[in-house]
């Protein structure tokens, strides 16, 4: 399978799928989650696939919703809330099959690793990142709550205070932040971030694939059982947050390239 937003290569039992659209950063537009959930669907039904990479390509990972997509109809209220609505329940199915395929996942990170780019990733089994990425919770920067499970799998990763601290001041983070936070498995130079994915995909290539997916099995079980239920919250959430004055000042400060000035209404 392979689209112009997402590359699909499976080679010596391991499956990558390269997010394929660089001019956005990799944004997560609508087109762009079809053809992912379409990429993952191949690579848990191929037999011969026992690791599965998820990359971006061009030096990013993903620069997290499409804006440009969010504002295509229009800024009316009603407009804006059926338009967030949908985006969000399509970044809900991305995570949830993240989690549902029972096969190692490998999130290869680099660049920008914003917003519902970040959460996707943090869905994953395992992250290396190159010291260039730059991790962002950047939603309440344009008056949203996290998609993607953000707060969800923050909470279980990380906990209640640092997930705090990360989604409500939406603050740059470095890759060894990140590794401080035992957020991700291994930092790197750019120029070694390959090798050190293909080393651990090969690796886990070798290993009994039934206990693998069984242990995954176990950890959905023990760590994630509450993702289905915090998925429909951000669904909730942000269709009432669409209406809001403040995230129409959010996007327009975005698009505008200014300092927004909200009004808490």
């Amino acid at each position: 399978m392979s689209s112009s937003l997402v590359e699909y290569q499976s080679e010596n039992h391991i499956a990558t799928i390269t997010l394929n659209d660089p001019k956005s950063l990799n944004a997560f537009s609508t087109p762009l989650k079809k053809s992912v959930l379409t990429a993952l669907e191949q690579a848990d039904a191929d037999n011969d696939v026992r690791v599965i990479v998820l990359q971006g390509a061009g030096g990013n990972f993903s620069s997290g919703g499409d804006i440009k997509e969010m504002l295509s109809e229009g800024i009316d209220k009603e407009v804006m809330s059926n338009k967030l609505k949908g985006m969000v329940e399509g970044a809900g199915e991305v995570s949830l099959k993240l989690r549902h395929i029972h096969k190692p996942i490998i999130a290869k990170l680099e660049g920008a690793v914003a917003g519902a780019g970040m959460n996707l990733a943090l869905t994953c089994d395992f992250r290396i990142t190159a010291d260039n990425a730059k991790f962002v919770q950047a939603f309440v920067h344009i008056g949203l709550v996290p998609d993607a499970g953000g707060v969800y799998l923050l909470n279980q990763l990380v906990g209640p205070a640092k997930t705090t601290e990360l989604v409500m001041l939406g603050d740059k983070i470095s890759a060894q932040d990140m590794a401080e936070l035992n957020l991700v498995s291994q930092v790197v130079a750019p120029a070694e971030l390959d090798d050190a994915v293909a080393k651990l995909a090969s690796r886990l290539s070798a290993l009994p694939a039934q206990a693998l997916s069984s242990m995954k099995h176990m950890l959905n079980t023990h760590a994630y059982a509450g993702l289905n239920e915090a998925l429909d919250m951000e669904v909730q959430q942000q269709a009432m947050l669409a209406k809001t004055d403040d995230f129409i000042e959010g996007v327009s400060a975005f698009i505008e390239k200014r300092k927004p000035v909200y009004t808490g209404r």
